[in-house]
């Protein structure tokens, strides 16, 4: 082992730097005399630590693949533990809804009841928003044999939509929950009080006329009343959201702003009659 004076080894430490910034400008200023020995150069260098980098790279490659494997396995345990948490609360509800069943079974033939039948209902395309006489109705395009008539009820995918106003023979006009000449009689689901929903020509439509003592619920289901015969119990409406001036509206489930299709039910209900039905009174005769 060769030993350098201490002289030698600080002169040799002051050295290195200049050294090697003279060798970089020097290697800088012969790539640009000759570009292609300088490329050549490179080629060279690559090729000769080639075998190095592929060396070094397996093992990185496997390093890298171990740790994303160790990830991917506490990942997939966090996943098993939570899928086995909601398998084990959707067996309890799974014994709760089958008992409930049984004792839904036995009470119906207790009573001798009798399943209401099933409503018909045609399908309609929505071809334009204009409302006429209303600020909140969509016309529907319906074909000459489709049986529509006045006070149906429209539903889309999600929940109601609103009534049929206006019949005509190849258009139908549905009055929409939020238009502020609609009034829907409903119940609060949690509570089972009565009220009333009344639009606003908003996005959301008010409460109103509930009962002392029944005060609605932030967040609780909206679903509609059979009161006055005009519309069937139990069609799902919306949730019940309080705005900070103390104001009870309906988020509605229905998505109103982007009606395509509609379901026209007929629920046989005679509360909205139409206007063929009304009584006129008949002419006096001249005495």
């Amino acid at each position: 082992m060769i030993r350098l004076s201490i002289p030698l080894r600080q002169a040799l430490s002051r050295l290195s730097l200049p050294v090697l910034i003279a060798v970089a400008f020097g290697t800088m200023l012969l790539g640009k005399a000759d570009a292609l020995l300088a490329e050549r150069a490179r080629t060279a260098l690559a090729d000769a630590l080639m075998p190095f980098y592929a060396a070094f790279a397996e093992p990185a490659h496997a390093v890298r693949d171990a740790i994303e494997e160790l990830e991917q396995l506490f990942v997939m345990r966090e996943e098993n533990a939570r899928l086995r948490e909601e398998n084990e609360r959707l067996r309890r509800w799974q014994a709760a809804a089958l008992s409930l069943e049984a004792e839904n079974a036995m009470l119906r033939r207790q009573l001798s009841f009798v399943p209401e039948r099933a409503p018909a209902y045609h399908t309609a395309r929505v071809v334009a928003d204009g409302g006429g006489v209303y600020a909140r109705a969509v016309l529907l395009s319906i074909p000459p044999e489709m049986q529509v008539r006045r006070g149906q009820i429209a539903l889309d995918e999600r929940g109601f939509v609103g009534r049929v106003t206006e019949v005509g023979n190849r258009s139908a006009r549905v009055l929409l929950a939020t238009d502020m000449n609609s009034r829907i009689p409903v119940t609060l689901e949690g509570s089972r009080a009565r009220a009333m929903m009344v639009g606003t020509n908003g996005a959301r439509p008010r409460l109103q006329h509930w009962a002392e003592g029944s005060r609605p619920a932030e967040g609780e289901r909206i679903v509609t009343s059979a009161e006055g015969v005009a519309f069937p119990a139990g069609l799902p409406i919306g949730v019940v959201r309080w705005t900070e001036s103390g104001t009870a509206e309906v988020e509605l489930f229905a998505r109103l702003d982007r009606l395509d299709v509609v379901r026209l039910f007929d629920f046989g209900l005679g509360g909205i009659l139409p206007p063929e039905a009304v009584a006129r009174p008949e002419p006096r005769g001249r005495r």
